[in-house]
């Protein structure tokens, strides 16, 4: 264990955080940088004494869980989490599971967008979405959140199937089952992900037909054809931008200028959410 090398780190990350990256009022008189110790404390579920001791070098050595707290509270990326745990006395071993917080410049970019844009993880889980994004898929905020993943929605949900068609979606099916079988390697010992690949094989024999093939990838392309009950068929090409600290990926839906998926996406910014129910 270095002790004066942790305390040091843990400092650091600590006067790098703001209370909004956290999701905690800045509040009045802050005379740190930073959060306070006691925030961080309190985020890792231990106590403040104990954490104090550590940030000063002169705490004992800190089990696994305390690592893993400190690393979910710091906000640790996956290199900074190995290395707090070598810091610690201890190898780093596979991650725990895939982040789940967006990052707040990343959600200013989404909700600035004139096109289409989701924020998935490495198991699709749908982290964030802008107001075009609802217009075109579902609006998942009217989802339980563990039903807000792409797979789920293209293999479970009898509705939603029919909104992502057959043609193009095939390979769209094969691509983020690929990306599922990549994530169950970085995150073995998640129990979500292994959840979610449970309810897939109970639920899908399309989606089970698909697993079998053993394909592993991280996709760099989620491009599918959409077929929107109210504006019809959209070609979408999808852009996707990589978060690596995050293992997270926004995704960026557009058309060919000009076309007529194009211009169903103009239709769909000033339809929103506000007529989505299918007729029926």
């Amino acid at each position: 264990m270095d002790r004066d090398g942790l305390a040091e780190f843990l400092r650091v990350r600590r006067e790098a955080l703001q209370p909004s990256d956290v999701g905690l009022p800045a509040g009045l008189r802050r005379r740190t940088p930073g959060l306070r110790r006691e925030e961080v404390a309190s985020l890792a579920t231990m106590s403040t004494d104990y954490y104090t001791r550590l940030e000063q070098g002169r705490g004992p050595r800190p089990s696994r869980p305390v690592l893993t707290g400190l690393a979910r509270a710091l906000r640790l990326s996956d290199d900074e989490r190995d290395h707090l745990f070598r810091l610690g006395g201890e190898q780093p071993g596979p991650p725990p599971g895939p982040p789940r917080e967006v990052r707040s410049g990343v959600l200013r970019m989404l909700a600035r967008l004139d096109v289409p844009g989701l924020v998935l993880d490495v198991k699709d889980d749908i982290l964030a979405w802008n107001r075009l994004a609802a217009a075109l898929i579902t609006d998942f905020s009217a989802l339980a959140p563990r039903d807000r993943n792409l797979l789920r929605l293209r293999f479970l949900n009898d509705s939603q199937a029919e909104l992502f068609g057959a043609d193009r979606t095939r390979e769209f099916a094969r691509e983020v089952a690929a990306d599922l079988r990549a994530a169950t390697s970085t995150y073995p010992d998640d129990p979500e992900i292994a959840r979610l690949v449970r309810d897939l094989l109970a639920g899908s024999p399309e989606f089970a037909e698909i697993w079998a093939r053993h394909e592993v990838g991280r996709q760099q392309s989620l491009c599918q054809t959409i077929f929107h009950p109210l504006v019809g068929r959209i070609d979408l090409i999808c852009e996707v931008l990589v978060v690596p600290e995050r293992d997270q990926r926004v995704v960026l839906y557009t058309a060919e200028p000009g076309s007529p998926s194009e211009e169903a996406l103009r239709l769909l910014d000033v339809i929103g959410t506000q007529e989505l129910t299918t007729p029926g």
